[in-house]
């Protein structure tokens, strides 16, 4: 009986609203399309709700960065969740970024890609997407008879070794470790941040995952 009654802590509250959301559907595949897209919309509503059940409350900060070479505007997300019980409680999800054309929608796209990958890694939402992006499909093409082909894309670079430094991120066992590490290859990181944004991406997804597998790991000891 006195179990009830125990106030949870924000990483118990967490790994309720993981438990709770469970997975996220991809959307129907576009005729043309060679993937089926997985939503903003869907993916916000389903983390969202589970996260307000739970009493959490998610808020996000963004930084926005031109990359000339590439004609892109880049957004960083900072997902911030607070607990509604004790609002000096919170868990910070950074580094999920996402490109965008340099027009008048490109920041608004960026931002809703980003803060989509922020939820995804706050909750370890299962979509069953081995290409979420589809950076490894052919072109959209209109009226096309092929069916989505799904591919699981490692993007490496030649002066980074990206493979490396996952491995590392994902051997650590303490949030320790993990600090370690990140201070370890943060030059690489921001050489991949203005120079291989796809690499970047897979890099700051593993990191942030695992960083809340620690962080739920310390809470439950």
């Amino acid at each position: 009986m006195g179990n009830k009654n125990m106030k949870k802590n924000i990483y118990q509250k967490l790994h309720s609203a993981c438990i709770e959301a469970g997975s996220v559907k991809k959307a129907e595949k576009v005729k043309g399309m060679h993937f089926n897209p997985l939503l903003h919309d869907a993916v916000q509503e389903k983390a969202t709700q589970a996260l307000l059940n739970n009493q959490l409350y998610a808020t996000c900060n963004y930084v926005t960065e031109i990359v000339p070479d590439q004609k892109m505007i880049m957004v960083i997300c900072t997902m911030k969740v607070h607990d509604v019980d004790d609002p000096t409680q919170f868990i910070l999800v950074d580094g999920c970024s996402a490109m965008g054309a340099i027009d008048k929608f490109g920041t608004g796209n960026a931002m809703s890609y980003s803060r989509k990958y922020a939820f995804l890694n706050l909750l370890n939402l299962k979509t069953n997407i081995k290409d979420e992006d589809g950076y490894a499909a052919k072109p959209f093409k209109q009226n096309s008879p092929e069916k989505s082909v799904e591919a699981n894309p490692q993007y490496q670079d030649d002066n980074v070794d990206v493979e490396e430094i996952k491995d590392h991120i994902k051997d650590c066992k303490t949030i320790e470790q993990f600090n370690l590490v990140r201070d370890k290859y943060k030059d690489q990181i921001q050489y991949l941040i203005k120079n291989n944004l796809r690499a970047y991406r897979q890099v700051s997804d593993i990191a942030g995952t695992h960083k809340i597998k620690l962080d739920n790991n310390n809470a439950q000891q």
